[in-house]
C-alpha cells in the first residue's frame, strides 16, 4: 500500500504527540511487511523465516482486535517453530482485551505454558533481551495480581520497552493500547491524550499500520476530540479491509461527529465482513449484534426507517428462533430506538419475545412505559417504577427519573416533573462520555429540552437541546428540537 499524506490536522497533532512521547534518536527508514487487507508493519524477531507470515499476520489481527484468528495464527507459527517465544507471547496477548477491560487468565497462562512450564523457564529460554521484555510484559499480564495492577505494571514495561527500543513500533503501539487498558473501562482523557501521543508517531512513520489508526480512534472516541481522530477513521478502513472491527471501529469517530452517511456506510462493510466469514464456519449472519445496532442507529439518523425497520425485524427472527442466544441486549436496544427515535408509539406493541425470565434490564419496560405515555396512558408508568424498588445503577436511575417526571408532568405536578428531568440529566452529564449510540436510549438532556418545549418554557427549552446537541452530535431529534425552540423565541 503506498504511503499516505497526513492532513495539517492531524500534522498539528503529532507536534503535540512528539512533544509528549519518550524522547530518543531519529528512525531509520525500516522495510515494512504487507499482509494484504490486514496493513504493514516491521517487527524483527528470532522466529523462523516459515513462521513469519502466520506470526505477522497474527500481530496485524491483533492490532485490529480480531482476537480469535489472531490467535490461531499464533498457534500455527507455535506449530512451525515451536521454540518461537513471540508466538507463544502473541497468543497470550489475543486473551486480554484492554479497551473491554476482559482477560481470559486460564487461557493465556495455558498458552504460555505451551512454551515452557514456570515464568522463569519461560524468561531463561528467550534468545534476546527485546524478546524478553515482551514476554516479560506478558507474564505480569498472567500472574497474581488485581487486574488493574497488572494492567498498570504491564503498561511500565511496555514503556519501558519502548524507550529502551525507540525503532520498535510495536513496542510502541502496544504501549498505546496497554495505557488505554489502565483506565478500567472507563474515559479519562489525560490517559486517552497519553495513549495518543504514543501511538502518534507510528501513524507518522507507517500510515499503513493498523494498530496506530485503531489505537488514535480509541483514544480520540468523544465529541470532543473525534475531528483529531477523523484522519487515522478514513485511513483504517483502507488500511484493514479483511478485518470487519476495523471497518466498523471508523465508525466511532463518524458517531461522535454525527456523520450519518458513513456511519451506515462503515458497519455494511463491518456486518458483511463479518457474516462472509461466518459463512465460510457455516454460521448465519449476526443480526443481532454490534454493528447492525450501529448501522440501524445511523439509518434512523438518516431518517431511513423503513430501513431500520428492516434489520429490526432481522434480529426480531433472530431472537425468536433462538430467545436463548446472544444478541438479547442488542435486541432490547435496537426495539428501544426504533420506538423512541421515530416516535412511532404504536411500534411498542411490536418484537415481543418471552426471553424465559431472563432480566435483559430495565430497557425495555423503561420503552414501553414511555411509548405509553406519550399515549396519554399512565398505567404501565407506575408499574415500571414499581417494579424498579432500589435503582443499584445510575442507568437505571436515570430511567427511574425519566419516566418519574414525565408522569409528574402528566399528572399536573408540573415543577416536580421538570425537577426529575432535571435531576436526571445532571446524573447523565456526570457520567463518562459513551462511545457510539447514547448509552440513555433516551438522551435525557433532549428529553428535557422537548419537556420545556411543550411547556412553552422555549430559552430553558433551547439551552437543554444546546447541550444534547453536544452531547450527540448531529442526532436527528436533538437537532431539530434546537432548531424549533430557535424558531420560538429560544
Amino acid at each position: 500500500m503506498p504511503l499516505r499524506r497526513l492532513s495539517p490536522c492531524l500534522a498539528v497533532l503529532l507536534v503535540v504527540a512528539a512533544a509528549c512521547a519518550p524522547s530518543g534518536p531519529a528512525e531509520p527508514a525500516v522495510e515494512l511487511t504487507t499482509i494484504d487487507g490486514l496493513g504493514s508493519l516491521n517487527f524483527p524477531n528470532s522466529g523462523a523465516a516459515e513462521a513469519q507470515e502466520p506470526f505477522l499476520r497474527g500481530v496485524l489481527l491483533m492490532h485490529s482486535f480480531e482476537y480469535d484468528p489472531a490467535a490461531t495464527a499464533f498457534r500455527e507459527a507455535q506449530e512451525i517453530d515451536p521454540d518461537f517465544a513471540l508466538a507463544y507471547w502473541g497468543e497470550a496477548l489475543t486473551y486480554n482485551h484492554p479497551v473491554w477491560d476482559q482477560r481470559d487468565m486460564e487461557a493465556g497462562q495455558t498458552a504460555l505454558g505451551r512454551y515452557a512450564p514456570t515464568a522463569e523457564e519461560r524468561l531463561a529460554k528467550v534468545p534476546s533481551d527485546r524478546e524478553r521484555m515482551y514476554m516479560q510484559a506478558a507474564e505480569t499480564l498472567y500472574g497474581d495480581g488485581e487486574k488493574s495492577d497488572q494492567d498498570r505494571a504491564y503498561a511500565q514495561i511496555m514503556e519501558r520497552l519502548s524507550a529502551a527500543y525507540p525503532d520498535d513500533h510495536e513496542a510502541r503501539a502496544f504501549h498505546a493500547l496497554a495505557l488505554l487498558g489502565t483506565s478500567g473501562g472507563e474515559r479519562d482523557f489525560t490517559i486517552y491524550m497519553q495513549a495518543a501521543a504514543t501511538a502518534g508517531p507510528v501513524f507518522e512513520a507507517n500510515p499503513d499500520h493498523p494498530g496506530a489508526a485503531h489505537y488514535l480512534i480509541h483514544s480520540f472516541d468523544d465529541p470532543v476530540h473525534a475531528p483529531l481522530g477523523l484522519p487515522a477513521a478514513r485511513l483504517y478502513s483502507e488500511i484493514a479491509p479483511g478485518a470487519s472491527h476495523a471497518q466498523h471501529m471508523t465508525t466511532h469517530i463518524f458517531v461522535a461527529m454525527g456523520m450519518w452517511d458513513d456511519v451506515v456506510s462503515g458497519n455494511i462493510r463491518a456486518r458483511d465482513t463479518q457474516d462472509g466469514q461466518r459463512a465460510e464456519n457455516g454460521n448465519d449472519g449476526n443480526f443481532c449484534g454490534h454493528y447492525s445496532s450501529w448501522l440501524q442507529y445511523g439509518h434512523l439518523m438518516l431518517g431511513e426507517a423503513d430501513e431500520a425497520e428492516v434489520l429490526m425485524d432481522l434480529c426480531y427472527q433472530g431472537m425468536a428462533a433462538d430467545p436463548s442466544g446472544g444478541g438479547r441486549s442488542y435486541f432490547a436496544t435496537m426495539r428501544a430506538r426504533q420506538i423512541l427515535d421515530t416516535e412511532d408509539w404504536d411500534l411498542a406493541e411490536r418484537w415481543h419475545i418471552n426471553f424465559q425470565d431472563e432480566d435483559l434490564g430495565t430497557v425495555t419496560p423503561f420503552t414501553n412505559a414511555f411509548a405509553a405515555l406519550q399515549k396519554g396512558a399512565a398505567a404501565p408508568a407506575r408499574a415500571f417504577l414499581a417494579s424498579v424498588v432500589d435503582p443499584d445503577e445510575d442507568r437505571v436511575q436515570i430511567y427511574v427519573d425519566q419516566i418519574a417526571g414525565l408522569l409528574a408532568i402528566h399528572d399536573g405536578d408540573i415543577e416536580a416533573g421538570v425537577a426529575r428531568l432535571q435531576a436526571a440529566a445532571a446524573r447523565e452529564d456526570s457520567m463518562p462520555f459513551a462511545f457510539g449510540p447514547p448509552s440513555i436510549v433516551k438522551p435525557t438532556f433532549e428529553l428535557l429540552g422537548e419537556a420545556l418545549l411543550g411547556l412553552d418554557r422555549f430559552g430553558d427549552a433551547h439551552e437543554a437541546f444546546r447541550t444534547a446537541v453536544a452531547r450527540t452530535p448531529g442526532r436527528t431529534l436533538s437537532v431539530r428540537g434546537l432548531e424549533n425552540s430557535a424558531a420560538s423565541g429560544g
